[in-house]
């Protein structure tokens, strides 16, 4: 296992388990027996879901389950009868018991549930812990499980050889720093891409000295922003977390709708998402009666370290940038325009790579160091936040159609909140997971995200329209 892959591993506490959590709800029904199948044709043809791990003093190491049983991966579920409430609301609470119930060390870290008769369909909830795959990873994966999926592709004795150290650090350090990190990315330019090709081949010459000097200057920049984060606003948000999960998710939001504010504006729709994200939070804050003005909060957002043809080799290879969420700004406008100065400010950054170094120096420290130095990113972090494209048609399992998709990345340290932003089949979707201890209800935060896409919309028509 590599060194990132197995700092996840050992990132689970009784607050926050390291588990990536999802629920597709399907119509019409599908059979037990048929998931079984489909998993044992399609999603086993993974090595990594047939085995388990084994730890030592010098790290983890993957190893087949011997005693593999699919009935132990793929189980069915009833939900409960409860008077009087909703049966998304009882499929909620389920989800958030399964998002801290551990998955069972002695056999591969993965489980399905099956609930056969949801809303006149069916409803799966997915477990992986994160040491397997990162959502990226996984969204690659879960796809091979649909209609028309495809296994992965057929890799090469060498390929999956275990490699030495050399190769691991060549593989998780430098590739993404010279191959892939740019275009992920996005925003980093011609020179900074040369310069960054002089990690590979220093011998070039000094043509490329300033380039390295900038690139040198923007690494250390990062590293100060990173260990000098002040403390998040106080919220009620912010605090030390108990055991208990609760989610919630609301209907999709048009897709067409949100682009075309986007376009409006002129900004992206990561712009305006974000936006809704803060303006719900700091809408619930108030609801609870706290006085938000000038306040921010702020979320981890992952950032894909990896090539989108790569993802079918599992493990972790993304990094983590810090968005401070302005949730005190009510002009939904103004808001909108700030997330996009901030989103603008962090292209270019390093500090994804940074991340993901400090997760790899991590998985080489015995349990307590690599806690004391990951708790950088909980003290001062109110939220973890993933925003994932998810196809653009509805797709077909079994020959029903998943009609929703929603799931939640895990929080470590003392975060206690999750939120999600999935756009799959012509619609947004939001998610939010949340500790019981520090926001009871999380629905009310998720009642709060229409309204706010709303607001911006109707300030945006009112705008004056140019040419």
């Amino acid at each position: 296992m590599t060194k990132v892959d197995t700092a996840w591993l050992r990132m689970d506490s009784p607050s926050n388990l390291m588990m990536i959590v999802g629920v597709w709800t399907i119509k019409p029904g599908i059979r037990y027996e048929d998931l079984c199948q489909r998993v044992e044709e399609r999603l086993l043809k993974y090595p990594r879901f047939r085995q388990r791990v084994e730890e030592d003093t010098a790290g983890a190491t993957w190893v087949e389950d011997d005693d593999f049983d699919i009935e132990r991966h793929v189980v069915r579920e009833k939900l409960p009868k409860r008077a009087h409430a909703h049966e998304q609301a009882v499929l909620q609470d389920r989800v958030g018991e399964l998002a801290m119930q551990p998955l069972d060390t002695s056999h591969p870290l993965w489980q399905f549930h099956l609930i056969e008769d949801y809303q006149g369909g069916s409803a799966m909830l997915v477990r992986i812990h994160h040491c397997i795959a990162d959502g990226i990873a996984l969204i690659s994966v879960t796809m091979s499980l649909v209609d028309g999926g495809a296994p992965p592709p057929e890799r090469s004795r060498r390929a999956n050889a275990v490699t030495g150290a050399e190769d691991w650090i060549a593989d998780t350090l430098i590739k993404p720093f010279t191959h892939m990190t740019v275009k992920a990315l996005g925003a980093a330019g011609e020179g900074a891409a040369n310069a960054l090709g002089m990690l590979r081949d220093p011998q070039k010459g000094m043509a490329g000295s300033l380039d390295l000097a900038k690139l040198a200057y923007q690494v250390v920049s990062d590293i100060a922003a990173l260990a000098l984060m002040p403390d998040d606003s106080k919220t009620r948000l912010k605090g030390k977390p108990g055991v208990k999960k609760r989610v919630a998710w609301c209907d999709p939001l048009p897709l067409e709708e949100v682009k075309a504010v986007s376009r409006a504006l002129n900004c992206s729709i990561n712009d305006v998402l974000l936006s809704c994200v803060a303006g719900a939070i700091g809408e619930y804050l108030r609801t609870q009666g706290d006085d938000v003005t000038g306040q921010e909060i702020r979320a981890m957002i992952p950032v894909n370290l990896r090539p989108l043809d790569q993802a079918y080799k599992l493990g972790n290879r993304f990094g983590l940038v810090p968005l401070v969420l302005p949730i005190g700004m009510e002009n939904p406008i103004e808001r909108v325009y700030e997330v996009r100065r901030r989103m603008s400010a962090l292209k270019g950054s390093t500090q994804p790579l940074l991340a993901f170094g400090m997760l790899a120096i991590a998985g080489l420290l015995i349990k307590p160091a690599q806690d004391a130095m990951l708790n950088l990113f909980g003290k001062k972090t109110t939220a973890v936040m993933t925003n994932v494209p998810g196809p653009r048609d509805k797709l077909k399992l079994l020959g029903s159609t998943l009609e929703q998709s929603m799931f939640w990345v895990p929080q470590s340290g003392d975060i206690g909140l999750g939120v999600s932003i999935l756009s799959y089949g012509g619609g947004v979707q939001f998610g939010v997971i949340t500790d019981t201890t520090l926001c009871p209800d999380p629905q009310l935060i998720i009642d709060e995200f229409a309204p706010e896409f709303a607001k911006l919309s109707l300030v945006t028509l009112m705008l004056p329209w140019g040419d």
